[in-house]
């Protein structure tokens, strides 16, 4: 076992966040490697559509688990298999969809068959099997390289969608007791094929599942939220609009990096003039998030790619 290994149920996990261009994913990649030189077995996972950590390491992951090294592994996320496999649930009862459709669930099709939103749900599915089932109990970190800001919060939503949804349908299983089975199938987190147990029993499981999502999200021992930003105006309100929304959800923010801080260089007026303003936008920082713990992180001259660079970035992160 190597050093530094937790016990069973111990694995934590971190979520990257941050506005598109601020360094999300290479931070992330950079905690990964981090990670993993302790001696932690972490799986770096990413939920990003733009799937840039195959960039990062410089090397096709794709979606199959691939080892980086020893301790490393990655995964992506693709969000047009996640709706594939999730498609190929439904279509087999798309006969039987007219009570459905009366019901609201046909405003989640469109005329191609899914509707936007099913591929964050598809996905969301996957996001919840890495962090409960038994398959990913060997890890120690779970790294989620996560899509930019807006598309995260509508992720980390759904936990609350679902659990209203899914208790709706348990308001209603007298009413529509036939049916309840065929929405079993349907949603995510279903376990098997409605033969194992009576429609509330099924219910009520999807429901547990999905509460588990909710709490793991919500427990500062478990997940810490961290948040990538830049000294600029823009990625400052965002974030701390981003505050807002994880308060609402009662998902703790751990830390934030402000990422891509002009180093000093007299002999560049450009690069001081950068700097000097800058400077200014971490003042703002400090008192507007000084609760947090906050990591700078100086810009860089290579570009962030590949092991040799995310191995001098993992140096300047403190987690």
């Amino acid at each position: 076992m190597p050093a530094g290994r937790t016990d069973k149920g111990e694995r934590t996990f971190y979520l990257f966040s941050g506005k598109g261009g601020v360094g999300k994913t290479s931070v992330a990649a950079a905690a990964a490697l981090k990670f993993a030189e302790k001696g932690k077995k972490t799986l770096i996972v990413s939920i990003d559509p733009a799937h840039s950590l195959s960039d990062s390491f410089e090397m096709e992951i794709g979606g199959e688990i691939k080892r980086i090294n020893d301790n490393l592994f990655a995964v992506e996320i693709d969000p047009k298999k996640a709706v594939d496999e999730y498609r190929k649930k439904i279509e087999p009862k798309m006969d039987k969809m007219g009570i459905l459709k009366d019901m609201g669930l046909g405003e989640m099709m469109d005329a191609g068959g899914m509707a936007p939103g099913i591929d964050e749900i598809a996905a969301f599915d996957k996001f919840v099997r890495y962090m409960t089932e038994d398959e990913y109990e060997g890890y120690d970190v779970i790294i989620f390289d996560t899509a930019p800001t807006g598309h995260t919060l509508r992720f980390l939503s759904l936990p609350d969608v679902l659990d209203s949804w899914v208790g709706k349908l348990i308001s209603i299983r007298i009413r529509f007791s036939g049916m309840i089975n065929l929405f079993k199938r349907m949603l995510p987190f279903g376990e098997g094929d409605g033969d194992g147990g009576t429609e509330t029993e099924a219910l009520e499981m999807m429901k547990k599942r999905i509460n588990l999502a909710k709490e793991i999200l919500r427990n500062p021992d478990k997940t810490h939220y961290i948040l990538v930003m830049i000294p600029e105006e823009m990625s400052i309100m965002e974030s701390f609009r981003t505050l807002k929304v994880l308060d609402e959800y009662g998902i703790p923010l751990k830390s934030i990096i402000v990422n891509q801080i002009m180093p000093e260089n007299r002999n560049c007026e450009f690069c001081m003039g950068k700097r000097e303003f800058q400077q200014k936008r971490l003042v703002e920082i400090r008192k507007r998030f000084g609760e947090y713990k906050i990591m700078e992180i100086p810009l860089f001259k290579e570009e962030i790619k590949g092991i040799d660079i995310l191995n001098k970035l993992k140096e300047r992160l403190d987690i």
